[in-house]
């Protein structure tokens, strides 16, 4: 993002980027001090979606362009910025993809190949993000739903949050293979992070990813991406950082302009699996 603001000439120390260390209160008083200083736009990623009202609040009463980015806030704010005809908006990947995505890439390789105990099902265990999160919510929805609409019938073994973490994940993963052996089918994990934990609780339980178990993620990290091409993990779904990034300077450049811009801006995912290697 910032080396995209700085190629189309704006000046890097007019660019402020803070971290809010996944904390809200943290952000908000970021927020606050830039609203104090009278920044000219504002694009926030924010820690708990469940903020935005507040966060929206805040930065339109101050006259200031806001673009949400990566972490979309729920449908009642969204239509809130629409009826009031505010300068806000959102750039993400619609989770609504990714989910699906997840699901397709199951279901492509066959209930045959996937259904290792041939009881005619996917049982699966659910490894979720933030439950305040609508991303969560909709991959955790929609990768099941795809499967199902591909007429293949599911069961769930288990569905923990593990809040977007790596050992959340292992543990979580851990708990359900010891609960479950060699029930388990497939695993899925709303991001790449927990996928990572829940790859080394597989390899430890001594089961293999591809021959007697299958594992999903989202967000494309290169050690996810590094292990499907290895063999060790089915599949992810690429969350495009740089395009969303770019999309959402283009709508800021665009509100500092005075120009209207729109409340949603969509950034297509990317199914990641063996055949994505050639």
């Amino acid at each position: 993002l910032e080396d995209y603001l700085v190629k189309l000439g704006f000046s890097k120390e007019n660019i402020t980027i803070q971290d809010g260390q996944n904390d809200q209160a943290t952000q908000s008083n970021q927020i606050d001090a830039f609203i104090a200083d009278g920044v000219d736009v504002l694009i926030i990623n924010p820690v708990n979606t469940s903020s935005a009202e507040t966060i929206t609040d805040k930065v339109v009463d101050a006259g200031i362009p806001l673009v949400y980015i990566n972490r979309e806030p729920g449908e009642d704010e969204e239509a809130r910025w629409d009826e009031n005809g505010w300068n806000v908006t959102y750039v993400g990947c619609d989770a609504r993809q990714s989910g699906p995505f997840q699901g397709e890439i199951i279901s492509d390789l066959g209930l045959d190949a996937i259904d290792k105990n041939g009881n005619g099902k996917i049982d699966y265990v659910m490894i979720e993000g933030d439950p305040e999160n609508v991303d969560a919510k909709y991959r955790t929805e929609f990768s099941i739903k795809a499967l199902e609409d591909a007429g293949i019938t599911v069961e769930c073994l288990d569905d923990q949050v593990g809040n977007w973490a790596t050992d959340k994940g292992q543990q979580i993963a851990a708990n359900a293979l010891s609960a479950h052996g060699d029930k388990i089918d497939v695993i899925f994990c709303n991001n790449d992070g927990m996928a990572l934990g829940a790859a080394a609780a597989i390899e430890a339980a001594g089961r293999k990813v591809g021959e007697d178990i299958y594992l999903l993620g989202v967000d494309a990290l290169d050690e996810a991406v590094d292990l499907i091409e290895k063999g060790e993990m089915t599949g992810t779904v690429l969350n495009d950082h740089i395009g969303q990034s770019h999309k959402a300077v283009d709508v800021a450049v665009q509100a500092l302009n005075g120009e209207a811009i729109d409340n949603y801006y969509w950034v297509d995912y990317v199914k990641v699996d063996a055949s994505y290697f050639g």
